[in-house]
């Protein structure tokens, strides 16, 4: 791959914006002249008794930004549109900043307030978008093969540097993609969360983990990445280094695993023909999962999804933990979501009605 050139430069209130260019060679040096003021500080983090779980309280994201015109979109380069950007330069690779309407954010010190079960505490972390182009109206799957490998080097990048963060447990890559899962920007972008606490699906994965390791002397993500592969009726693709499969007992209607074949913690620990054979099969899934529905009238169904890199937490568990990536839809067909209604949501109980083994079979169709 060619060299990636890193630039960390500040907006106008002082948050972080590092560039990731694989094809500029010049100096990232253009001024943020907006007058935004003061950063938004953190939010309140609060101990959830019932549950034993925590809420972000963060009022001030009632005010982030919500579809905007396209001509005032806050996410392409300056100068593109009719309103300032979060990015000062007029053109960009990949980027990564500090949101400005963070849920967490690295401002202050840690501390806790209140008593007995009424816990709580100043909501520690940070909070990032990473833009993965410039181009307003692309999409991650239409990215070639060498900025997507930009982008798994930002990626890098961000999860070692968040992890040195005093406080920080758990670094989620993620990406939400269409209005139906809530997205209030359509410029392709996704984010970084830095949590100051272990959230509870990753407390359930790293139990499970801990516990099959602790019965069998073995990791349980190499295990079931071995049933799948041997039994076959779910896996989607396999290459050199990594492999897709739709979970056993997959939860949503459209869900897929890719998955690398060595056990590894999280991206950093990937080596470079690992992460060269990711950018290849990620595009090949991703391509695949938007042809994965076809409308009335034949046209493509652009399939709304929820990407999220499964990395191992920060400060333990890292023997047991292996990474993985989660993709999940919540379109069951075109036009029909699932929703998480009484079952899913008060319960936690989750029922899925397509068989996993009819959306890998009309997976593998598509990714070929």
């Amino acid at each position: 791959m060619s060299p990636i050139v890193r630039t960390s430069r500040r907006l106008a209130d002082g948050r972080e914006i590092i560039y990731f260019d694989d094809s500029h060679s010049g100096r990232r040096d253009a001024v943020d002249g907006r007058p935004l003021g003061e950063r938004a500080q953190a939010g309140e983090l609060r101990y959830d008794a019932l549950v034993d779980d925590w809420v972000a309280i963060a009022g001030h994201r009632q005010e982030r930004t919500f579809l905007p015109p396209r001509d005032e979109c806050p996410l392409c380069p300056s100068g593109r549109g009719t309103a300032p950007s979060e990015v000062p330069e007029s053109a960009y690779d990949v980027v990564v900043f500090e949101n400005r309407f963070p849920s967490f954010s690295d401002l202050g010190g840690i501390a806790a307030t209140g008593q007995g079960p009424l816990l709580g505490g100043r909501a520690h972390g940070r909070c990032e978008v990473v833009c993965f182009t410039s181009d307003h109206d692309a999409s991650f799957a239409s990215l070639g093969q060498d900025r997507v490998r930009t982008v798994i080097e930002a990626w890098v990048d961000r999860t070692e540097q968040l992890s040195r963060l005093p406080g920080v447990e758990l670094v989620l890559l993620f990406e939400n993609r269409g209005p139906e899962i809530g997205v209030t920007l359509h410029h392709p972008h996704g984010q970084i969360y830095a949590y100051p606490y272990l959230p509870a699906r990753h407390v359930t994965l790293l139990t499970a983990a801990r516990r099959h390791h602790e019965r069998t002397g073995r990791l349980l993500g190499t295990e079931l990445l071995a049933a799948e592969r041997a039994d076959g009726a779910r896996m989607v693709l396999e290459g050199e280094h990594w492999s897709a499969y739709v979970p056993y007992a997959a939860r949503w209607p459209v869900e897929v695993h890719l998955v690398p074949h060595r056990d590894v913690p999280d991206l950093p620990t990937l080596t470079g023909e690992e992460r060269d054979e990711l950018a290849e099969v990620h595009q090949k899934l991703f391509r695949g999962l938007d042809r994965y529905y076809v409308g009335p009238r034949g046209e493509q169904v652009r399939l709304p999804y929820i990407s999220a890199w499964q990395q191992a937490p920060v400060r333990q568990g890292r023997d047991v933990s292996r990474l993985h990536l989660q993709v999940m839809s919540v379109l069951r067909a075109p036009g029909r979501l699932k929703y998480l209604a009484g079952s899913e949501s008060a319960a936690g109980a989750w029922i899925n009605d397509v068989p996993p083994e009819r959306a890998a079979a009309r997976l593998r169709e598509v990714v070929g």
